[in-house]
């Protein structure tokens, strides 16, 4: 079942650095930021998650958790993690079953072939579990902005 916006989501289990099991209903209470990213240690992702590690703290006080998403194992997320300083969790989708449940999983051309992955997406989930916003195939310049904007809107109208 994929997300719907203004409609609350679908429960599922999915495994973290920091030895966390992510649920959505564990989750309720407090807004959640899930962001999509290729692979890490790769030059764009790298400078998301160091965005989103920067303003972690304007999370928080906005009321909201962040989690990055990849395909990645969780030895790769955990120096990735280590090696960025990153303050928050990267969720190890290794048989993309969020990927897909999410629909960022894309068909793309790399170096003359096609190729399957990860399209750079971001989902806002309310304090009652309810998907608030999405943005899919974005762009890292100012993409962090406007999601903490999103959240803090989201704060402003409880």
């Amino acid at each position: 079942m994929t997300p719907v916006v203004n409609k609350t989501l679908p429960e599922f289990e999915a495994f973290a650095t920091g030895g966390v099991k992510f649920t959505p209903s564990a989750n309720l209470g407090h807004a959640v930021v899930l962001y999509f990213y290729p692979k890490d240690a790769t030059p764009g992702c790298t400078t998301e998650a160091m965005q989103f590690r920067d303003h972690h703290q304007d999370f928080l006080a906005a009321g909201a958790v962040v989690f990055g998403v990849s395909r990645d194992n969780l030895a790769s997320h955990e120096k990735f993690k280590q090696a960025l300083e990153l303050p928050f969790e990267l969720i190890a989708d290794t048989e993309e079953k969020l990927c897909h449940m999410f629909g960022v999983v894309k068909n793309k051309i790399m170096y003359g072939k096609k190729v399957k992955g990860i399209e750079r997406s971001t989902f806002l989930i309310d304090a009652d579990g309810v998907m608030r916003a999405e943005w899919r195939g974005i762009k890292v310049a100012g993409h962090v902005d406007e999601v903490l904007k999103a959240v803090q809107a989201l704060k402003q109208a409880a």
